[in-house]
């Protein structure tokens, strides 16, 4: 089990939540100030490390076997994210999906808003 931390679709309601749904919630969470927040396509979100500046983006905290993200969760995910480790604001860290490297298709900064349920309202 890894703690898997989750800003979009994959937070409860969301269109990839059903692949953690059954394991344990730990909570709502942010991470450190160190994140970049996009919106891709305008359908789903990426976080990015911030080269300088960045804020707290808001999300979900769940316990998840590895072979379940590896297996359910990640593909689920768009080909535009990747697998990585973030830093929340408690100073731990979790897994989870970022903007991948190198990709350059239509985002749009929406770090402001702190959190893809603040965007889209």
């Amino acid at each position: 089990m890894v703690n898997l931390f989750v800003n979009g679709e994959g937070m409860r309601g969301g269109r990839v939540h059903p692949t953690i749904a059954g394991y344990p919630f730990l909570g709502e969470v942010r991470t450190a100030a160190r994140y970049r927040f996009y919106s891709v396509r305008d359908e789903f979100p990426a976080l990015q490390v911030a080269e300088d500046g960045g804020a707290e983006i808001a999300g979900e905290l769940y316990d998840v076997p590895l072979d379940v993200i590896a297996e359910r969760f990640l593909p689920a995910e768009p080909p535009e994210l990747e697998l990585t480790v973030v830093e929340l604001s408690d100073g731990s860290y979790a897994l989870a999906v970022a903007l991948r490297a190198g990709e350059s298709g239509w985002h749009r900064e929406i770090t402001e808003y702190g959190g893809w349920r603040a965007y889209r309202e």
